[in-house]
């Protein structure tokens, strides 16, 4: 597919300088810009159906079964700021 886009003057040289520091022609620069971005949105997004959340809460979870039981006393205050008096 091709688009065109404008660009001002300042986000033109910001994405010709990014192009030549990664050694890649213009246009995959951009290509390469838009489709992080459009990863990170997909990423962020709220449409996500409740199995794709229980989804993503296993994967946040996983390993965590090798973490040490702490007791709920050892969350106070003064064991965050154990250093200052």
């Amino acid at each position: 597919m091709t688009i065109h886009v404008e660009l001002d003057a300042e986000l033109g040289a910001r994405l010709a300088a990014q192009a030549r520091a990664q050694g890649v022609p213009l246009e995959r620069a951009a290509a390469r810009i838009l489709e992080e971005a459009m990863a990170s949105r997909l990423t962020t997004s709220s449409d996500l159906t409740v199995s794709d959340f229980h989804a993503l809460l296993a994967s946040m979870a996983e390993g965590s079964e090798r973490l040490p039981d702490l007791p709920t006393e050892s969350f106070t205050r003064e064991s965050y700021y154990e250093d200052r008096a």
